[in-house]
């Protein structure tokens, strides 16, 4: 007699379930349709020169270029944390070592899709930078030089995903309390990655601008394929708080999790 209503509130449960699932992978196509469109229009006023935007670029590269020029020591922090700290064969080495690590924890699916994310990134930054071939600033006194085009800026792109390579697959492995510390820690180096960039006056603002847009949608429309392929394998949903994949905490990353 018990066992009869059991029936109608799984099903509940479950109607619940996808539903919810459903609502995280509508975000994740949402937040990579508005992240491709941004990025979109702002590729349409950078070709055709929109003047609004030329004088924010300008005014940014002039400003801190002064600033620059005036606190050498400065301008050396900066150099180092550009071309050292985030650089981005720095960063490809630190997902290239995640990843590895992934491997080694047979999380097949999570090291496929940080390789994959981390490859589609640079390609997409690269080709881009080919099809517009704009400009870097040309200041009468710059402070640092930089080859190849200049939008988007590579460094603000392998931020973005790197960044957010590293911190889906981290967080179900740190401690609850940390994790505040380590979302700090990764909004705050993408945002100086594009600090730095403008200030050593090797882009422009929309440049950086442009290398943001472009990563956050590589990395939601690969995260958004990610949380369906869980969902063919019937693993459980997650959180974008408990990472991509909460599995990897335990001894087997590869287990079905239970469904929630």
């Amino acid at each position: 007699m018990t066992a009869r209503p059991a029936a109608p509130a799984r099903r509940r449960s479950r109607r619940d379930a996808d539903r919810r699932f459903g609502v995280r992978l509508f975000g994740s196509a949402a937040v990579a349709a508005v992240a491709a469109v941004l990025f979109g229009l702002l590729l349409v006023l950078v070709e055709s020169g929109w003047h609004p935007l030329r004088r924010v670029d300008a005014g940014a590269a002039r400003w801190l270029n002064r600033t620059a020029l005036d606190h050498p020591a400065w301008t050396g922090t900066l150099r180092f944390f550009s071309d050292v700290v985030w650089d981005p064969v720095t960063l490809r080495a630190a997902v290239a070592v995640l990843t590895l690590w992934l491997v080694h924890r047979r999380a097949w699916r999570l090291a496929a899709w940080s390789a994959v994310t981390a490859v589609a990134g640079g390609l997409t930054g690269l080709l881009v930078k080919i099809v517009v071939e704009r400009a870097r600033p040309d200041l009468p006194d710059p402070v640092a030089h930089a080859p190849g085009f200049s939008f988007p800026s590579g460094h603000a792109m392998t931020a973005t995903t790197s960044f957010a390579i590293l911190l889906l697959v981290l967080l179900p492995v740190v401690r609850r309390g940390l994790r505040p510390l380590f979302w700090a820690v990764a909004v705050l180096s993408v945002l100086g990655v594009g600090f730095t960039r403008i200030a050593l006056g090797v882009h422009w603002f929309s440049d950086v601008l442009g290398g943001w847009t472009l990563g956050l949608a590589v990395v939601a429309l690969t995260g958004w394929a990610f949380e369906a392929w869980r969902a063919d394998a019937g693993l459980g949903r997650t959180e974008v708080a408990e990472g991509l994949e909460p599995e990897l905490s335990g001894d087997d990353p590869e287990a079905p999790g239970p469904a929630r």
